[in-house]
């Protein structure tokens, strides 16, 4: 391996919570790398006992950029990544180092040399394993400077303090209820009268229509600046992130409570019981224990916490891994 510019390949799927938990450890981790994308074939869905260490769940145009030089180090995230993940160091005689980001699962797991699991998984220990809090993601200090830059002219008109409203929505397993949006916006909009500001609100394709006009209904009267889900020109999320004084983030997605934490500014949290699965439960009480995080009320507080990523851990881990602490090529 060239410990100065070693070869970095980053495996990225179409799943953006994947995507940006590869991309946070890499940008953290300032390496030159290459991103391969990955796109699956039906037979991806086979248990990865079934794949065993191949590409055999990927597209024809996928493999082919998965050839040699083969990479010193391997960043990825999700069980399907993991079958070409695996292939790829056994081409290489084992020299590649696998970083995985969240439980790929048990099959080859000794394959892998480090192995980032959420605390709140409650996953016995191992010793390639890395307990973190909360999920990696690419929001940096200088992602937010920029971001405040780009979006200032259009939000720091609206009266302060800003509460920006991160909206996800129904999961596999529970739905995001127009009676659930309502809440979600009457609590905000209590929030905001009460300390004088405004509101910030962007949806996703999971808030689904009836629960995003309920929430549209129940905050009207307040001043907003409002991106929902299918608008057209660019999207104010990070810019959102950026210029609030407080944050609110539904709590159905790990990626969304984590990014939300990104800032040192109040962050509360929206789980309302039937909307919360015993893990997104576990996650929670992780980012209260820690103080990252507060259960959404109805008056904004005045409170600080250090800035949340775990890619900070995970490129951490990997330099001790395998750099032994020695200088590494920067971009």
């Amino acid at each position: 391996m060239n410990i100065s510019a070693p070869t970095v390949w980053l495996l990225l799927d179409d799943r953006a919570g994947s995507r940006s938990q590869v991309m946070g450890v890499a940008r953290f981790l300032g390496l030159r790398y290459f991103k391969q994308e990955l796109e699956y074939t039906p037979t991806s869905a086979l248990p990865n006992l079934a794949l065993g260490a191949s590409f055999a769940g990927l597209t024809r145009n996928s493999r082919v950029n998965l050839c040699p030089p083969w990479p010193d180090l391997v960043i990825a995230a999700g069980r399907r990544t993991a079958p070409p993940a695996r292939h790829i160091k056994g081409k290489n005689g084992g020299r590649t180092f696998l970083c995985q980001v969240m439980y790929p699962g048990e099959t080859g797991i000794d394959d892998f040399d480090l192995v980032a699991v959420p605390r709140h998984d409650n996953m016995p220990a191992r010793p390639n394993f890395l307990k973190i809090t909360g999920a990696p993601h690419k929001i940096t200090p200088e992602l937010l400077a920029e971001a405040a830059e780009e979006w200032h002219d259009r939000l720091t008109g609206l009266p302060g303090p800003r509460i920006a409203i991160i909206v996800g929505g129904s999961t596999k397993r529970r739905k995001f209820t127009p009676e659930m949006a309502t809440e979600l916006g009457r609590k905000a909009r209590a929030m905001a009268e009460d300390a004088g500001g405004s509101l910030m609100i962007t949806t996703s394709r999971r808030t689904g229509e009836e629960a995003a006009a309920a929430l549209m209904g129940a905050v009207q009267g307040v001043p907003a600046d409002v991106f929902r889900w299918g608008n057209t020109g660019g999207n104010p999320y990070f810019g959102y992130l950026a210029l609030a004084d407080a944050v609110i983030v539904t709590g159905d997605s790990v990626s969304m409570c984590s990014e939300a934490c990104a800032t040192q500014n109040p962050v509360y949290i929206y789980a309302p019981g039937k909307l919360t699965t015993h893990k997104h439960g576990l996650l929670h009480k992780s980012l209260f224990d820690g103080g990252y995080a507060r259960p959404l009320g109805d008056t904004l507080e005045d409170w600080t916490h250090a800035p949340l990523n775990a890619a900070t851990d995970i490129a951490a881990e990997i330099r001790q891994k395998l750099f032994c602490h020695e200088p590494l090529h920067r971009l």
